[in-house]
């Protein structure tokens, strides 16, 4: 009996550990919750905000989803020693061209966000940006808000 409990046990708990990770669409309505609340937008900044927000979003889920296609293929290289010198100086510079790509995107809408809000409202976007991240761990980890 111990034995069938410990297996249902081992079965279950993964699935438990899952279910109480949030979902993505859980954590984007908890991000637009906590931007509305931190920037606290008049009606014609949301107007032009959310949509520049949203293509951003858009853009750099493109590009995450690019580079996790990249990282999956040298996560299967298990050492970097059986790799030609070619081959690991291809992974590194494919990096930086991502990091790259990512700022890029970075400044691109930053430009947008200037040239439509008040700067002090895009610096308000950054803040609350970092603060988001900073709330989102605290969540996984269990702990309270700093």
């Amino acid at each position: 009996m111990k034995h069938l409990f410990f297996a249902t046990l081992l079965f279950l708990l993964p699935t438990l550990i899952w279910a109480q990770r949030p979902k993505n669409e859980e954590i984007e309505s908890m991000k637009i919750a906590y931007f509305t609340q931190k920037l606290d937008l008049s009606p014609d900044e949301a107007k032009v905000f959310w949509p520049i927000y949203n293509d951003m979003q858009s853009e750099q889920s493109t590009l995450r989803k690019e580079r996790m296609q990249k990282m999956i293929s040298f996560r299967k290289t298990t050492e970097i020693d059986n790799l030609s010198d070619a081959q690991v100086q291809s992974l590194i510079t494919s990096e930086f061209d991502f990091r790259q790509r990512d700022l890029n995107l970075e400044k691109k809408y930053y430009n947008r966000l200037k040239s439509v809000l008040p700067i002090k409202t895009v610096g308000k976007y950054y803040r609350a940006q970092e603060g988001f991240k900073r709330e989102l761990l605290n969540r996984f980890k269990g702990g309270q808000k700093q």
